[in-house]
């Protein structure tokens, strides 16, 4: 009986070194060896890990970047160009500067412009709120303010106006990694340049119903009657499902869509006050 025992232990110990022996072998044989450039490119990334860049994370964009003839299409919101520049001199590449974004909420209708015509009482979630009914206003497009977005910002950028109950950007804390954009249901924000001196004009308003019913929802809406494309000397605006909407890439910033919206849904960001009202 001992004698048993001993042989199965001796079999088992030898197939077990012997499968050992073949497992080493067959590792080495095809071991793939990883570009030490990818730690070196992680190391410099932020390590947000939010996605902005189109990748699954940090360790994702290093591996794609690295493997890549060159650096174009690859930036990081996050880090932005200061980051670009790091990741292009330890891969020994050029890299040419990217355009700062933000992201933008593009609704307007708060308490005062928007109407609420029923209650909703069900769970704290835009998306939830979103698959059964269109809102608790009679605008279908707007800001549903139960902060989606909110949760998913990593950065605290984000969150939603007391007064209003509408999703507002802190322009300072936004990083444009896009995880707004993407929990958005209502899909109200958008990501747009920053613009000369963190200045942007906009349509804030996504509503695409015809203009009687868009200005009844709310008195802010946009009704797309068409005045600002008339008046924008650069070709940058078009109307299309009865809404317009700023091609930033073509906007000047000269304001003339502004002065001419008349239901106010074209927003003027961070522009001198008129010496008008600053003397009042």
């Amino acid at each position: 009986m001992l004698k048993t025992i001993l042989l199965t232990a001796v079999c088992l110990l030898v197939l077990g070194l012997f499968f050992a022996v073949v497992l080493y072998y067959v590792a080495r044989k095809f071991k793939v060896e990883e570009d030490p450039r990818i730690d070196t490119v992680e190391s410099i990334m932020p390590g947000a890990n939010c996605g902005g860049c189109g990748f699954a994370g940090c360790r994702s964009f290093a591996e794609n970047v690295v493997k890549a003839p060159d650096m174009k299409g690859f930036f990081c919101p996050v880090g932005g160009n200061a980051t670009m520049e790091k990741v292009a001199a330890a891969l020994g590449r050029a890299v040419e500067a990217g355009t700062p974004k933000v992201a933008v909420v593009r609704c307007n209708g708060g308490c005062d412009n928007r109407a609420r015509t029923n209650v909703y009482d069900g769970s704290s979630s835009c998306r939830v709120s979103a698959s059964l009914y269109g809102g608790d206003t009679d605008c279908r497009y707007g800001c549903l303010g139960l902060g989606d977005c909110v949760s998913a910002c990593k950065f605290d950028a984000i969150h939603i106006d007391p007064q209003t109950h509408i999703a507002r950007v802190d322009d300072e804390k936004c990083t444009s990694c896009g995880a707004c954009v993407k929990a958005c249901p209502k899909g109200v924000i958008e990501l747009r340049d920053k613009g000369f001196k963190n200045r942007r004009v906009y349509v804030s308003c996504v509503n695409r119903d015809k203009g009687a019913l868009t200005r009844k929802a709310c008195s802010v809406g946009c009704i797309g009657c068409g005045k600002c494309t008339k008046v924008c000397p650069f070709e940058a605006i078009t109307v299309k499902d009865n809404v317009a909407y700023i091609d930033y890439t073509k906007c000047k910033l000269c304001r003339k869509c502004y002065d001419a919206c008349p239901t106010k849904a074209i927003q003027a960001v961070n522009f001198p006050k008129p010496v008008e009202s600053v003397l009042k």
